[in-house]
């Protein structure tokens, strides 16, 4: 059964090669939903795309990161897991598009425009597109699909609403736009708590709830639990249909050691006066969560989930290759079995 605790999206902690598709339970899964943010759940999904067709997949994408940039409609989280499943991703970086050039963001820069949020040629084309599509009067879930089929990706990425919902990090400097506090100022000035601006009037992009609710298995990928995880939360429906849904739900911990594998998780939840552990990721998630799979480096946080009614699993989840990507894929799927 579902649980039902509180739907509020954190509370503070105390401080203290085998085939890719030769199982006979993964073959039986028909659908699987993800729920994604950028770099660490575009990496899952590469694995997760070599185990089960790509028809079967639908990935609800964050958009909180959504930005406007030099009048265009940039979404980082739907565009770098679309570069990095249609394999055209700059891995070297871990964002954009391989051997793209900088010209028109040089000449900006002539122009005197600021350049703190490094967009490629290739790149701009994608967010020149959108932004026509958007301005056409066809809404974000709908131009998501139609740029994901001309760059020829058959998983389905939805956006998780057509609505403006805004993280809005509040700092020691004053509040401002996530992709302020990570890509132009650093990720350095001291956080002192999150909002999501839009939320509470926020709807699920069309198929979003479906696709929770129909699944054999929803995963929450190993990505950044308060900005990238929590907008797509912060959609009240999203969550009440997380909490319904009779499909067994899957988490990854981004948490390893006590510390971010890529991303500033661990200063914001630092910052909203939570624990720092693979533990804080599943409290989090602990009114919907049945299995969550953790690092070998953190066993010693396995008896504490298990006593929030959830399995744990401990592994290793770093994936530094296509076959640790793989493997990581395959157990989580063996898990919904």
């Amino acid at each position: 059964m579902k649980k039902r605790s509180s739907n509020k999206w954190f509370q503070p902690l105390p401080s203290s090669r085998r085939g890719l598709n030769d199982s006979f339970g993964v073959s039986l899964i028909k659908r699987v939903t993800c729920l994604a943010g950028g770099v660490g759940a575009a990496r899952f999904l590469q694995g997760l795309i070599k185990v089960i067709p790509q028809e079967k997949i639908t990935v609800v994408v964050n958009t909180g990161d959504d930005i406007n940039l030099y009048g265009l409609h940039v979404s980082p989280d739907p565009d770098i897991i679309m570069y990095t499943l249609t394999e055209i991703v700059d891995e070297e970086k871990g964002w954009g598009i391989r051997n793209d050039t900088f010209h028109a963001l040089e000449m900006l820069k002539k122009l005197g425009l600021e350049t703190w949020f490094k967009l490629g040629d290739k790149d701009f084309a994608t967010h020149i597109h959108r932004t026509h599509l958007l301005k056409e009067g066809y809404p974000l879930h709908k131009v998501t699909d139609i740029i994901c089929r001309a760059s020829g990706l058959r998983t389905k990425i939805i956006p998780m609403t057509n609505d403006k919902v805004t993280p809005k990090i509040g700092t020691d400097v004053g509040e401002m736009h996530f992709e302020e506090y990570l890509v132009k100022r650093g990720a350095r000035d001291k956080v002192l708590n999150v909002t999501f601006e839009g939320a509470e009037s926020a709807d699920p992009a069309p198929g979003v709830t479906e696709s929770i609710r129909e699944a054999d298995g929803v995963i929450v990928c190993p990505s950044n639990p308060i900005v990238s995880i929590g907008p797509i939360l912060a959609v009240s429906r999203i969550r009440e249909a997380l909490r319904e849904t009779k499909a067994k739900i899957i988490a990854i911990s981004p948490i390893v050691g006590g510390a971010t594998i890529k991303g500033p998780a661990d200063k914001l939840m630092r910052g909203l006066g939570l624990e720092v552990s693979a533990y804080s990721v599943a409290f989090l998630y602990r009114d919907f969560l049945d299995v969550f799979i953790m690092d070998d480096v953190d066993k010693d946080d396995k008896e504490r989930v298990e006593r929030l009614n959830i399995k744990a699993i401990v592994t290793n989840t770093i994936m530094r290759s296509l076959q640790d990507k793989v493997r990581l894929a395959r157990l989580a799927l063996s898990s919904i079995e």
